[in-house]
């Protein structure tokens, strides 16, 4: 199979690939999306099969209308509306009880569903083409960090899937919140991402947050809850807050024999760089932002390098960087722990 990058010009043929049960690679706003028709089993097949992912991750369903989302969830309730009003287009995935003709593998035996309306031209201007809901996981192999632009898609699924449109770089660059709104007396975080946990209290009051399964056996509701995510080739471990611990752990690496990766603020690489590491700035540490757009590229630039391992810099767990540690952490081990 050839894979073919089209331009968002060309978004009708992409369309068109989709309606004939192929998967097709998307941008969004938070990252690129796999996505294949949700109604159509042997398509959402495809996804699984490209990247490799395990059939009990469920998927997430994107929408370019609230009407679509009403054929597949059995009530939309006060909290959901509340959630769509302030934070949809956007990078918030509402989990919430399914009906309707959804292919039975989007959701592998759940008796719930994750949808989400992503803030993206291209990706909205897809779904409506392709008259479909789209089924949409990142689109990389799975474990690995997401593609932020479409030649990591072509990195990681070249030959395994249709096309993907080349929307350039994602803003985000993590995917999104996932919310279960199953029981809205008790809203709860699943998978943090690019609508903050202190956003969604703005909105709705408490919030709790859970991301994890309490038996190991038992399906996730959300994408990024049960199976290690995130990771390059590469061991990728997280340095200490204190500078001074982390430079000198730097050192006795080096001393070891070790390349070093470091993945670091602007402001960490002024004391940290040095002639023989190799640096991808995550920008200005005041600014979580620039690190959740930048984590995955760095990550995947510096398992390119000639590098033996990588060190990522932590960030406070409040607004965007809660969602940036979440992905770090699964991504890495703290030093200390394996070295």
């Amino acid at each position: 199979m050839r894979t073919i990058k089209w331009q968002p010009s060309e978004i009708d043929e992409a369309a068109d690939w989709l309606k004939k049960g192929e998967v097709v690679a998307f941008p969004t706003e938070t990252v690129y999306g796999l996505g294949a028709d949700a109604t159509n089993e042997s398509a959402v097949q495809k996804i699984y099969a490209a990247k490799g992912r395990p059939r009990d991750n469920p998927l997430i369903i994107h929408i370019s209308s609230l009407s679509q989302m009403k054929e597949f969830v059995t009530e939309i309730p006060e909290k959901a509306e509340l959630v769509m009003s302030h934070f949809w287009p956007g990078p918030c995935t509402i989990v919430l009880k399914k009906k309707g003709p959804l292919a039975q593998s989007v959701t592998n035996g759940l008796d719930t569903v994750g949808i989400r309306m992503p803030d993206h031209p291209v990706a909205l201007s897809l779904i409506e083409k392709a008259g479909v809901p789209l089924a949409a996981p990142s689109a990389n192999s799975s474990g690995k960090p997401s593609p932020t632009t479409a030649q990591h898609v072509i990195n990681d699924l070249n030959g395994k899937i249709s096309g993907v449109i080349d929307g350039g770089p994602t803003g985000v660059g993590l995917e999104s919140t996932v919310l279960d709104l199953t029981d809205p007396k008790r809203p709860t975080i699943l998978r943090p991402g690019g609508v903050s946990y202190e956003e969604l209290t703005e909105v709705l009051g408490r919030v709790y947050i859970d991301g994890h399964l309490e038996d190991a056996t038992q399906a996730p509701k959300s994408p990024g809850m049960k199976y290690r995510h995130y990771s390059p080739d590469k061991p990728v471990y997280i340095l200490p807050v204190n500078g001074e611990q982390a430079a000198a752990i730097i050192e006795g690496l080096k001393n070891e024999g070790h390349q070093i990766g470091l993945l670091v603020s602007d402001q960490s690489l002024k004391f940290l760089r040095s002639k023989d590491t190799v640096v991808f700035s995550l920008g200005d540490k005041s600014k979580p932002s620039e690190a959740a757009s930048r984590l995955y590229d760095g990550l995947r630039v510096l398992d390119q390098s000639e590098v033996t391992v990588i060190l990522a810099e932590p960030y406070d767990s409040s607004g965007i960087g809660r969602a940036y540690m979440n992905r770090l952490e699964k991504a890495a081990e703290w030093l200390g722990q394996s070295l």
